[in-house]
């Protein structure tokens, strides 16, 4: 059988990653699709850098932008990230001329998801995107094949490991966001620029992606409600910790009543839960399906290793000639989502205010909601017993 090709746009950590992979276990890799994989080209903005693995035998292509061109090729993988600009090019590209995606990039597909979905259909192309969410967790794929019997009520997890790891450290250390925070930059585990992840916009990006595949509706990112871990105090670390709880940044899907709810924001959980124990940059998800009824994997969220042996795994499954609609239905099948409102949302909530005995009086007879403007700066994080 001939080999199958492919071309990598961006060698940065994942993309280094992957060509190690590809190198290391080419043989077994070899073995389970019955092809080849061969790189045909690769791209990068930068060709003198070391990043650990020899990439002397392979071309060079001048501008991804020109990769969709190379005749023959069977797959694009896709690692330059960003929404717009050239990843979203490449990606229209390849798949109007029929060549198969694979990107981590959730952000492109979380605002351009049903068009490139589309586009992949009309042209015989697939997309595959295993690594975009949860890293080296395989929850994609589980849930376009592994639970694709299953009517799903609900989905949810801790999807950012940067935060995960920030909140875990303040818990630990006692230390304030800003501090772990600094010390998450200097070790790596967060950016220069963090503001993606401790904003809840990378988690958001993720939740958009599980959403469309649980519930089988076009994505809609700005439909989600955001609210990331900025105002964290160590007090209400330990005031969490009083209460038997403690703080995680959690993506939410639930359906109930014909209407979808979607929001990230820090969640008191029980410290003792399965949620409560997943700590440092880990990721995990849940899962609640009619007949399976509850389903949790965890494992690394980010990083080299993890993310490129889910790049791999899609790589291998395109290879072996696995067709499953990138959202789990064709697009003509995705319906249009109803979303609930989230003012009819109700929930229990951890509520840090300053205020006086009368206005705590207050709340206890007609609720917050009539008080809020009566509160000096309060901060509300909500109670998921999940």
């Amino acid at each position: 059988m001939k080999p199958f090709r492919i071309a990598i746009a961006g060698l940065g950590t994942v993309g280094a990653g992957v060509v190690e992979i590809l190198q290391s276990n080419a043989d077994l890799i070899q073995s389970r699709t019955s092809r080849k994989i061969e790189i045909a080209a690769i791209c990068d903005r930068d060709q003198d850098s070391d990043r650990g693995v020899d990439l002397s035998c392979y071309e060079w292509a001048g501008d991804a932008h020109g990769l969709a061109d190379i005749g023959g090729l069977d797959a694009i993988v896709e690692l330059i990230g960003g929404s717009q600009g050239i990843a979203y090019d490449l990606a229209k590209a390849a798949l109007g001329k029929g060549v198969s995606i694979v990107t981590a990039n959730k952000a492109l597909l979380a605002h351009h998801g049903f068009e490139l979905a589309s586009l992949a259909e009309t042209n015989g192309a697939r997309i595959g995107y295993e690594a975009a969410v949860a890293g080296g967790i395989p929850i994609i794929k589980a849930l376009r094949e592994g639970l694709a019997g299953n009517d799903i009520n609900c989905i949810y997890g801790i999807l950012n490991g940067t935060c995960n790891y920030i909140l875990t450290a303040m818990r630990e250390t006692g230390a304030d966001f800003e501090d772990v925070l600094k010390e998450a930059q200097e070790k790596g585990y967060a950016e220069a620029d963090p503001t993606f992840d401790v904003d809840g916009i990378d988690a958001a990006h993720k939740l958009c992606l599980l959403t469309s595949l649980a519930f089988g509706v076009q994505p809609d990112f700005k439909a989600i409600e955001t609210k990331g871990i900025r105002d964290i105090t160590g007090a209400d670390i330990r005031a969490a910790q009083k209460f038997g709880y403690k703080i995680k940044l959690l993506g939410i899907a639930k359906r109930q009543d014909g209407k979808i709810s979607q929001s990230v924001e820090p969640c008191l959980v029980p410290a003792d839960s399965s949620l409560g124990g997943v700590e440092d940059s880990y990721n995990a998800v849940f899962v609640e399906g009619d007949f399976v009824e509850k389903v949790l994997m965890t494992g690394r969220g980010a990083g080299r290793k993890p993310t490129a042996s889910a790049v791999v795994a899609d790589i291998i499954d395109l290879a072996k000639g696995l067709d499953v609609p990138v959202f789990g239905v064709k697009t003509d099948k995705l319906a249009k989502p109803v979303w609930a409102d989230a003012g009819q949302i109700k929930s229990c909530y951890y509520i840090r205010a300053a205020g006086d005995a009368q206005i705590t009086e207050e709340m206890e007879q007609v609720g917050l909601g009539a008080l809020t403007d009566k509160l000096d700066s309060p901060y509300i994080m909500r109670v998921e017993d999940l």
